[in-house]
């Protein structure tokens, strides 16, 4: 006789109970949330740090300027997510108050980790308290601290890595392969924003649509969180290797 799947023994029913094997359901459903959210990438640059994400605008009528996938929480500090994206605003927006606070008090600006400890406290605060369910967003956060460029990812379980390129969301495998073998720390920002065209192009083929892209960056010497232009990201899509028959409306 087989035994019985753990959803059927009621172990995924409350974020408390661990199933006989050692595992939090609720909190793997959560990043499997993550994994069918739309793609974002991170990347620790020569010259400061880059965010390209795909926004994943299925809808025409939807005013694409409107949709916002990456966030400025300091002028030095920025993010992305992947995910839920309304539980994502809620840690955006206690980042940002985090960072405002900091300011305030010690007239001067708080590090990338302090942000990210405090993202992740609360993450995981939500996976070991019954009647709450874990926040169902991976947030990649990066930016500048003291002259160095630096890049976390977090999960859904509250931990946090840090990387020097990082990808979250729909086709993270491949677009992972593909950083594996073609990033490197002496890229630019220019750079790593084609080599990330490149790689959300080979990864979403049709679907993929320079219009839905969104990127920004934060300078090493300017420690000025900046949006990147619109004619910018289509002259990098038009650059870079590999990148054909781009959909554009």
């Amino acid at each position: 006789m087989q035994p019985m799947p753990h959803q059927l023994m009621g172990y995924d029913r409350a974020i408390t109970m661990f199933s006989p094997d050692g595992r939090l359901l609720q909190v793997e459903y959560a990043k499997k949330t993550v994994r069918q959210g739309s793609t974002a990438i991170g990347m620790v640059c020569s010259d400061g740090v880059l965010f390209v994400t795909d926004k994943r605008i299925i809808d025409p009528l939807v005013v694409k300027e409107s949709v916002e996938k990456i966030w400025q929480i300091d002028d030095h500090i920025g993010a992305t997510a992947s995910g839920i994206l309304s539980d994502a605003r809620v840690l955006i927006e206690r980042a940002q108050l985090r960072a405002q606070q900091h300011r305030v008090t010690y007239d001067s600006e708080i590090d990338v980790l302090s942000i990210v400890k405090d993202i992740c406290d609360l993450k995981q605060i939500c996976t070991q308290s019954g009647g709450l369910r874990p926040f169902g967003v991976s947030i990649l956060v990066a930016g500048i601290d003291n002259s160095k460029a630096r890049l976390f990812e977090t999960d859904p379980t509250g931990i946090f890595f840090e990387y020097t390129a990082s990808v979250i969301g729909e086709g993270e495998v491949e677009v992972e392969e593909i950083l594996h073998k073609e990033y490197k720390p002496e890229l630019s920002i220019d750079d790593g924003l084609k080599l990330s065209l490149k790689a959300l192009k080979k990864v979403l083929g049709e679907n993929f649509n320079v219009d839905s892209v969104d990127a920004a960056y934060i300078k090493i010497d300017e420690k000025k969180f900046r949006k990147i232009s619109r004619q910018k990201i289509e002259n990098a899509a038009g650059d870079a290797k590999d990148i054909k028959g781009i959909k554009k409306k």
